[in-house]
């Protein structure tokens, strides 16, 4: 596994070793591996106008942090990481794994570790863990895993959307805004198993999101990131609290145009994911 930041300009630098030193000081790590963009090289800083509206697309710190099985909640690590790297421009994306769950992974050939260790950095070693090695899965078993994580996630979705648009045009749709965060869950957890083998455990829209954002542009778009647009935030911010306000807080509130508005989204989403799924299922031959 390479072992430096060459590659990166001295700022990018910078900032990821800072990031390193806060995670090791979060985590108690084991191991650090950046991955993703900045790992490959092909990292995305972009800013557009349209409609006279800026919008940004810009790519992720990824970080895989191993740790050691010791009852330490992941989540609540990576809250801790992401709450002190709040102020970098780009969103600091830390990944908490316990080794043995890592190793599991690299045994059965799940492809999103294989690719970590095939062109991650490795920026902290503390030389008590060993990785295993990777089982090369063949064309037909991975086409195989692929189709079976979009037969089985993408229907969900489906069903999930056809509840909610039913929902549209009735007094209390509380629970259609819930429908609608369930379809687009299980949208982008469709797309990532079906491109990687593994999804993070969250229900937080936001993080699916920024986690799928190196699958495709037209998908990460779909909510855009604007600069000024306080509209497009509101509804993002909507489908994001329909897991949980939705249900149970009394201050959530959806117009009729903002659920409308989303169910465009949402089958906008539908037609992306079921086109990159069919791509990457295609591709195995």
């Amino acid at each position: 596994m390479k072992t430096t930041l060459d590659h990166l300009p001295s700022d990018k630098q910078r900032e990821i070793l800072e990031i390193l030193e806060i995670i090791k000081e979060e985590a108690n790590p084991e191991k650090i591996i950046l991955f993703g963009s900045y790992a490959k090289g092909d990292w995305v800083e972009d800013k557009y106008r349209e409609d006279g509206v800026t919008y940004t697309y810009i790519s992720d710190y990824d970080f895989l942090v191993v740790i050691k099985k010791n009852g330490i909640k992941e989540q609540a690590i990576i809250s801790h990481i992401e709450n002190r790297c709040e102020g970098y421009k780009n969103v600091v994306s830390p990944i908490v794994h316990d080794i043995d769950y890592i190793n599991e992974g690299l045994l059965i050939g799940q492809y999103f570790f294989t690719e970590i260790i095939n062109d991650g950095i490795l920026l902290f070693d503390s030389g008590n863990f060993q990785l295993a090695r990777a089982k090369t899965l063949t064309v037909e078993e991975e086409k195989s895993k692929a189709k079976g994580y979009f037969d089985m996630w993408f229907p969900m979705g489906l069903e999930f959307l056809k509840l909610a648009e039913n929902k549209l045009g009735q007094e209390n749709l509380r629970i259609g805004a819930f429908m609608m965060h369930q379809a687009a869950e299980y949208f982008y957890s469709a797309a990532l198993l079906v491109h990687t083998g593994y999804k993070p455990k969250t229900h937080n829209l936001h993080k699916l999101r920024n986690y799928s954002k190196h699958l495709s542009t037209n998908l990460y778009s779909i909510f855009r990131s604007p600069v000024s647009d306080t509209n497009e935030l509101r509804l993002f911010d909507l489908l994001k609290k329909g897991y949980i306000d939705a249900r149970y807080k009394l201050d959530y509130l959806i117009t009729e145009s903002e659920y409308s508005a989303l169910l465009e989204k949402l089958k906008r989403m539908k037609v992306v994911v079921e086109e990159l799924c069919e791509q990457r299922i295609a591709s195995f031959v």
